[in-house]
């Protein structure tokens, strides 16, 4: 089912075939017809679900998506500061994108008589245009790029390998984004957001282990400074958005929720300790403002915000995730990280405050399920001892990294350093040296740890996969 609707959505209309990214949703069940809007939170969330679906099924299409995703946004979507802006508007020169469609006639004058064939085969495109327009029910005179096969089947219709087809499909799509290019852009929405800027941070930072990138964990890196350095209040306390140099807005819990994710991943991806420490400041923060003492869970607002006749709760997983949800998961991380029972405590709590909502209706809580998932295990703990810059210590990361294995925390003890900040924020690392100066791996389960090994087969072997 995953792979299905990953398949169609990123051959459909709703993904930008020349420029890279998704659209904001798809108005018909065949995922053509867009709404045009690119928004910075949906870019995050399907880049991280195509970087699991690449680690967990090792096929190359949706680490391509993925990587495309990113392309887009740091191109396209990055303050020069290091945050990331939060939309693209729909509409340019007072049409629904316009900016997007192409007539027949513009593919032919940009990729000329002779490729137009193949061309118009594998992006659908047609002379009246392919989709009709719902309100005449004529045909529209426009295409909107789809692609209704896998390269595979294409290839064998064009008579083409899949390498060679590869190779002049991206030669097209760069003549067709560098035309486009020329063209009037939608306004882009420079709003700087604390919980979307936490998203992307995630997603950067998933990516930057999946795919072994450095340019992903810089990427990450740059947002976080920039958000920790502009958008964090002397007392610690967060700003909810940044515009023009002026931050403002208190912030929410999910700007704490979603950036103490994006801070967690980052870590894991680059293993600096002070990004794991703000994490845990952050959280006791959001403890302390957004705890409901009486029935467990978070409030949407702060104890000291703005006065409102209810504080919500919300639980309801959407196209984004809820805050709740997503710290359910950051508490048990986090209590792993730094064996602080009282934060599994309250991420059950969490779980137990909304278990007739979820009851309910699963399918809308799939975040809180993630979490459900990880607290019911089985769950590791994996303490890697040995340079942070040895070649063995690389390899021991980047084998569990190519996995897919959600249900783990990951610490470094860095053996080059004596009394490294990881050990005073995760005591579990105190006592876990590298043996005879080799990269070494720690597994626990639950707590309860096997015999380290210098081996990575045998690290494999203890966390249940090949």
């Amino acid at each position: 089912m995953v792979e299905r609707t990953l398949d169609a959505m990123q051959r459909g209309g709703i993904y930008d075939h020349a420029g890279f990214g998704f659209h904001r949703y798809s108005t018909d069940s065949e995922w053509l017809v867009p709404h045009f809007e690119k928004m910075l939170c949906d870019q995050a969330m399907l880049a991280m679900a195509y970087t699991e679906s690449y680690q967990a099924t090792k096929k190359e299409e949706y680490g391509k998506t993925a990587r495309e995703i990113l392309t887009y946004v740091l191109r396209d979507m990055t303050a020069p500061e290091g945050g990331f802006y939060s939309a693209e508007d729909a509409d340019s020169e007072g049409r629904e994108g316009k900016f997007y469609l192409w007539t027949e006639e513009e593919v032919r004058q940009v990729v000329g008589k002779e490729e137009l064939d193949y061309v118009a085969k594998i992006f659908n495109i047609e002379k009246d245009g392919n989709f009709v327009e719902q309100a005449t029910g004529r045909s529209s005179g426009v295409n909107i790029l789809h692609i209704s096969k896998s390269l595979g089947e294409l290839a064998s219709d064009l008579n083409l390998s899949q390498y060679e087809l590869q190779k002049r499909l991206d030669v097209v799509r760069q003549r067709l984004f560098a035309h486009r290019e020329k063209r009037v852009h939608p306004m882009k929405d420079d709003k700087i957001l604390t919980d979307w800027n936490g998203l992307m941070i995630a997603a950067l930072g998933k990516a930057a282990q999946g795919f072994d990138e450095p340019e992903y964990a810089e990427a990450a890196r740059r947002a976080a400074d920039f958000i920790l350095g502009n958008m964090r209040k002397p007392d610690g306390r967060l700003w909810h958005r940044y515009r023009d140099g002026q931050a403002g807005v208190q912030a929410n819990l999910d700007d704490y929720a979603f950036l103490v994710w994006g801070l967690v991943e980052l870590y894991e991806a680059i293993f600096d300790a002070k990004y794991l420490k703000v994490a845990l400041e952050l959280t006791r923060d959001m403890l302390a403002h957004f705890w409901d003492a009486d029935t467990g869970g978070l409030y949407l607002t702060p104890d000291d915000g703005e006065s409102l006749l209810v504080r919500k709760k919300e639980i309801y997983d959407g196209a984004i995730p809820s805050g709740n949800s997503v710290a359910m998961l950051n508490l048990l991380r986090l209590g792993r990280m730094t064996a602080t029972l009282d934060w599994e405590e309250k991420a059950e709590g969490i779980g137990r405050a909304f278990s007739q909502n979820v009851k309910q209706l699963p399918s809308a809580h799939t975040q809180l399920m993630v979490a459900l998932d990880f607290g019911i295990g089985p769950c590791y703990e994996v303490v890697i001892a040995g340079s942070a810059h040895a070649e063995d210590t690389k390899v021991m990361v980047r084998a569990l990294r190519t996995r897919f294995l959600p249900n783990k925390v990951v610490l470094l003890n860095p053996a080059e350093q004596d009394s490294p900040e990881t050990a005073q924020l995760a005591a579990v690392t105190r006592h876990r040296p590298s043996i005879e100066g080799k990269a070494t791996a720690y597994v626990c389960l639950n707590y309860n740890c096997k015999l380290p090994t210098t081996d990575v087969r045998k690290m494999l072997e203890l966390l249940g996969v090949d």
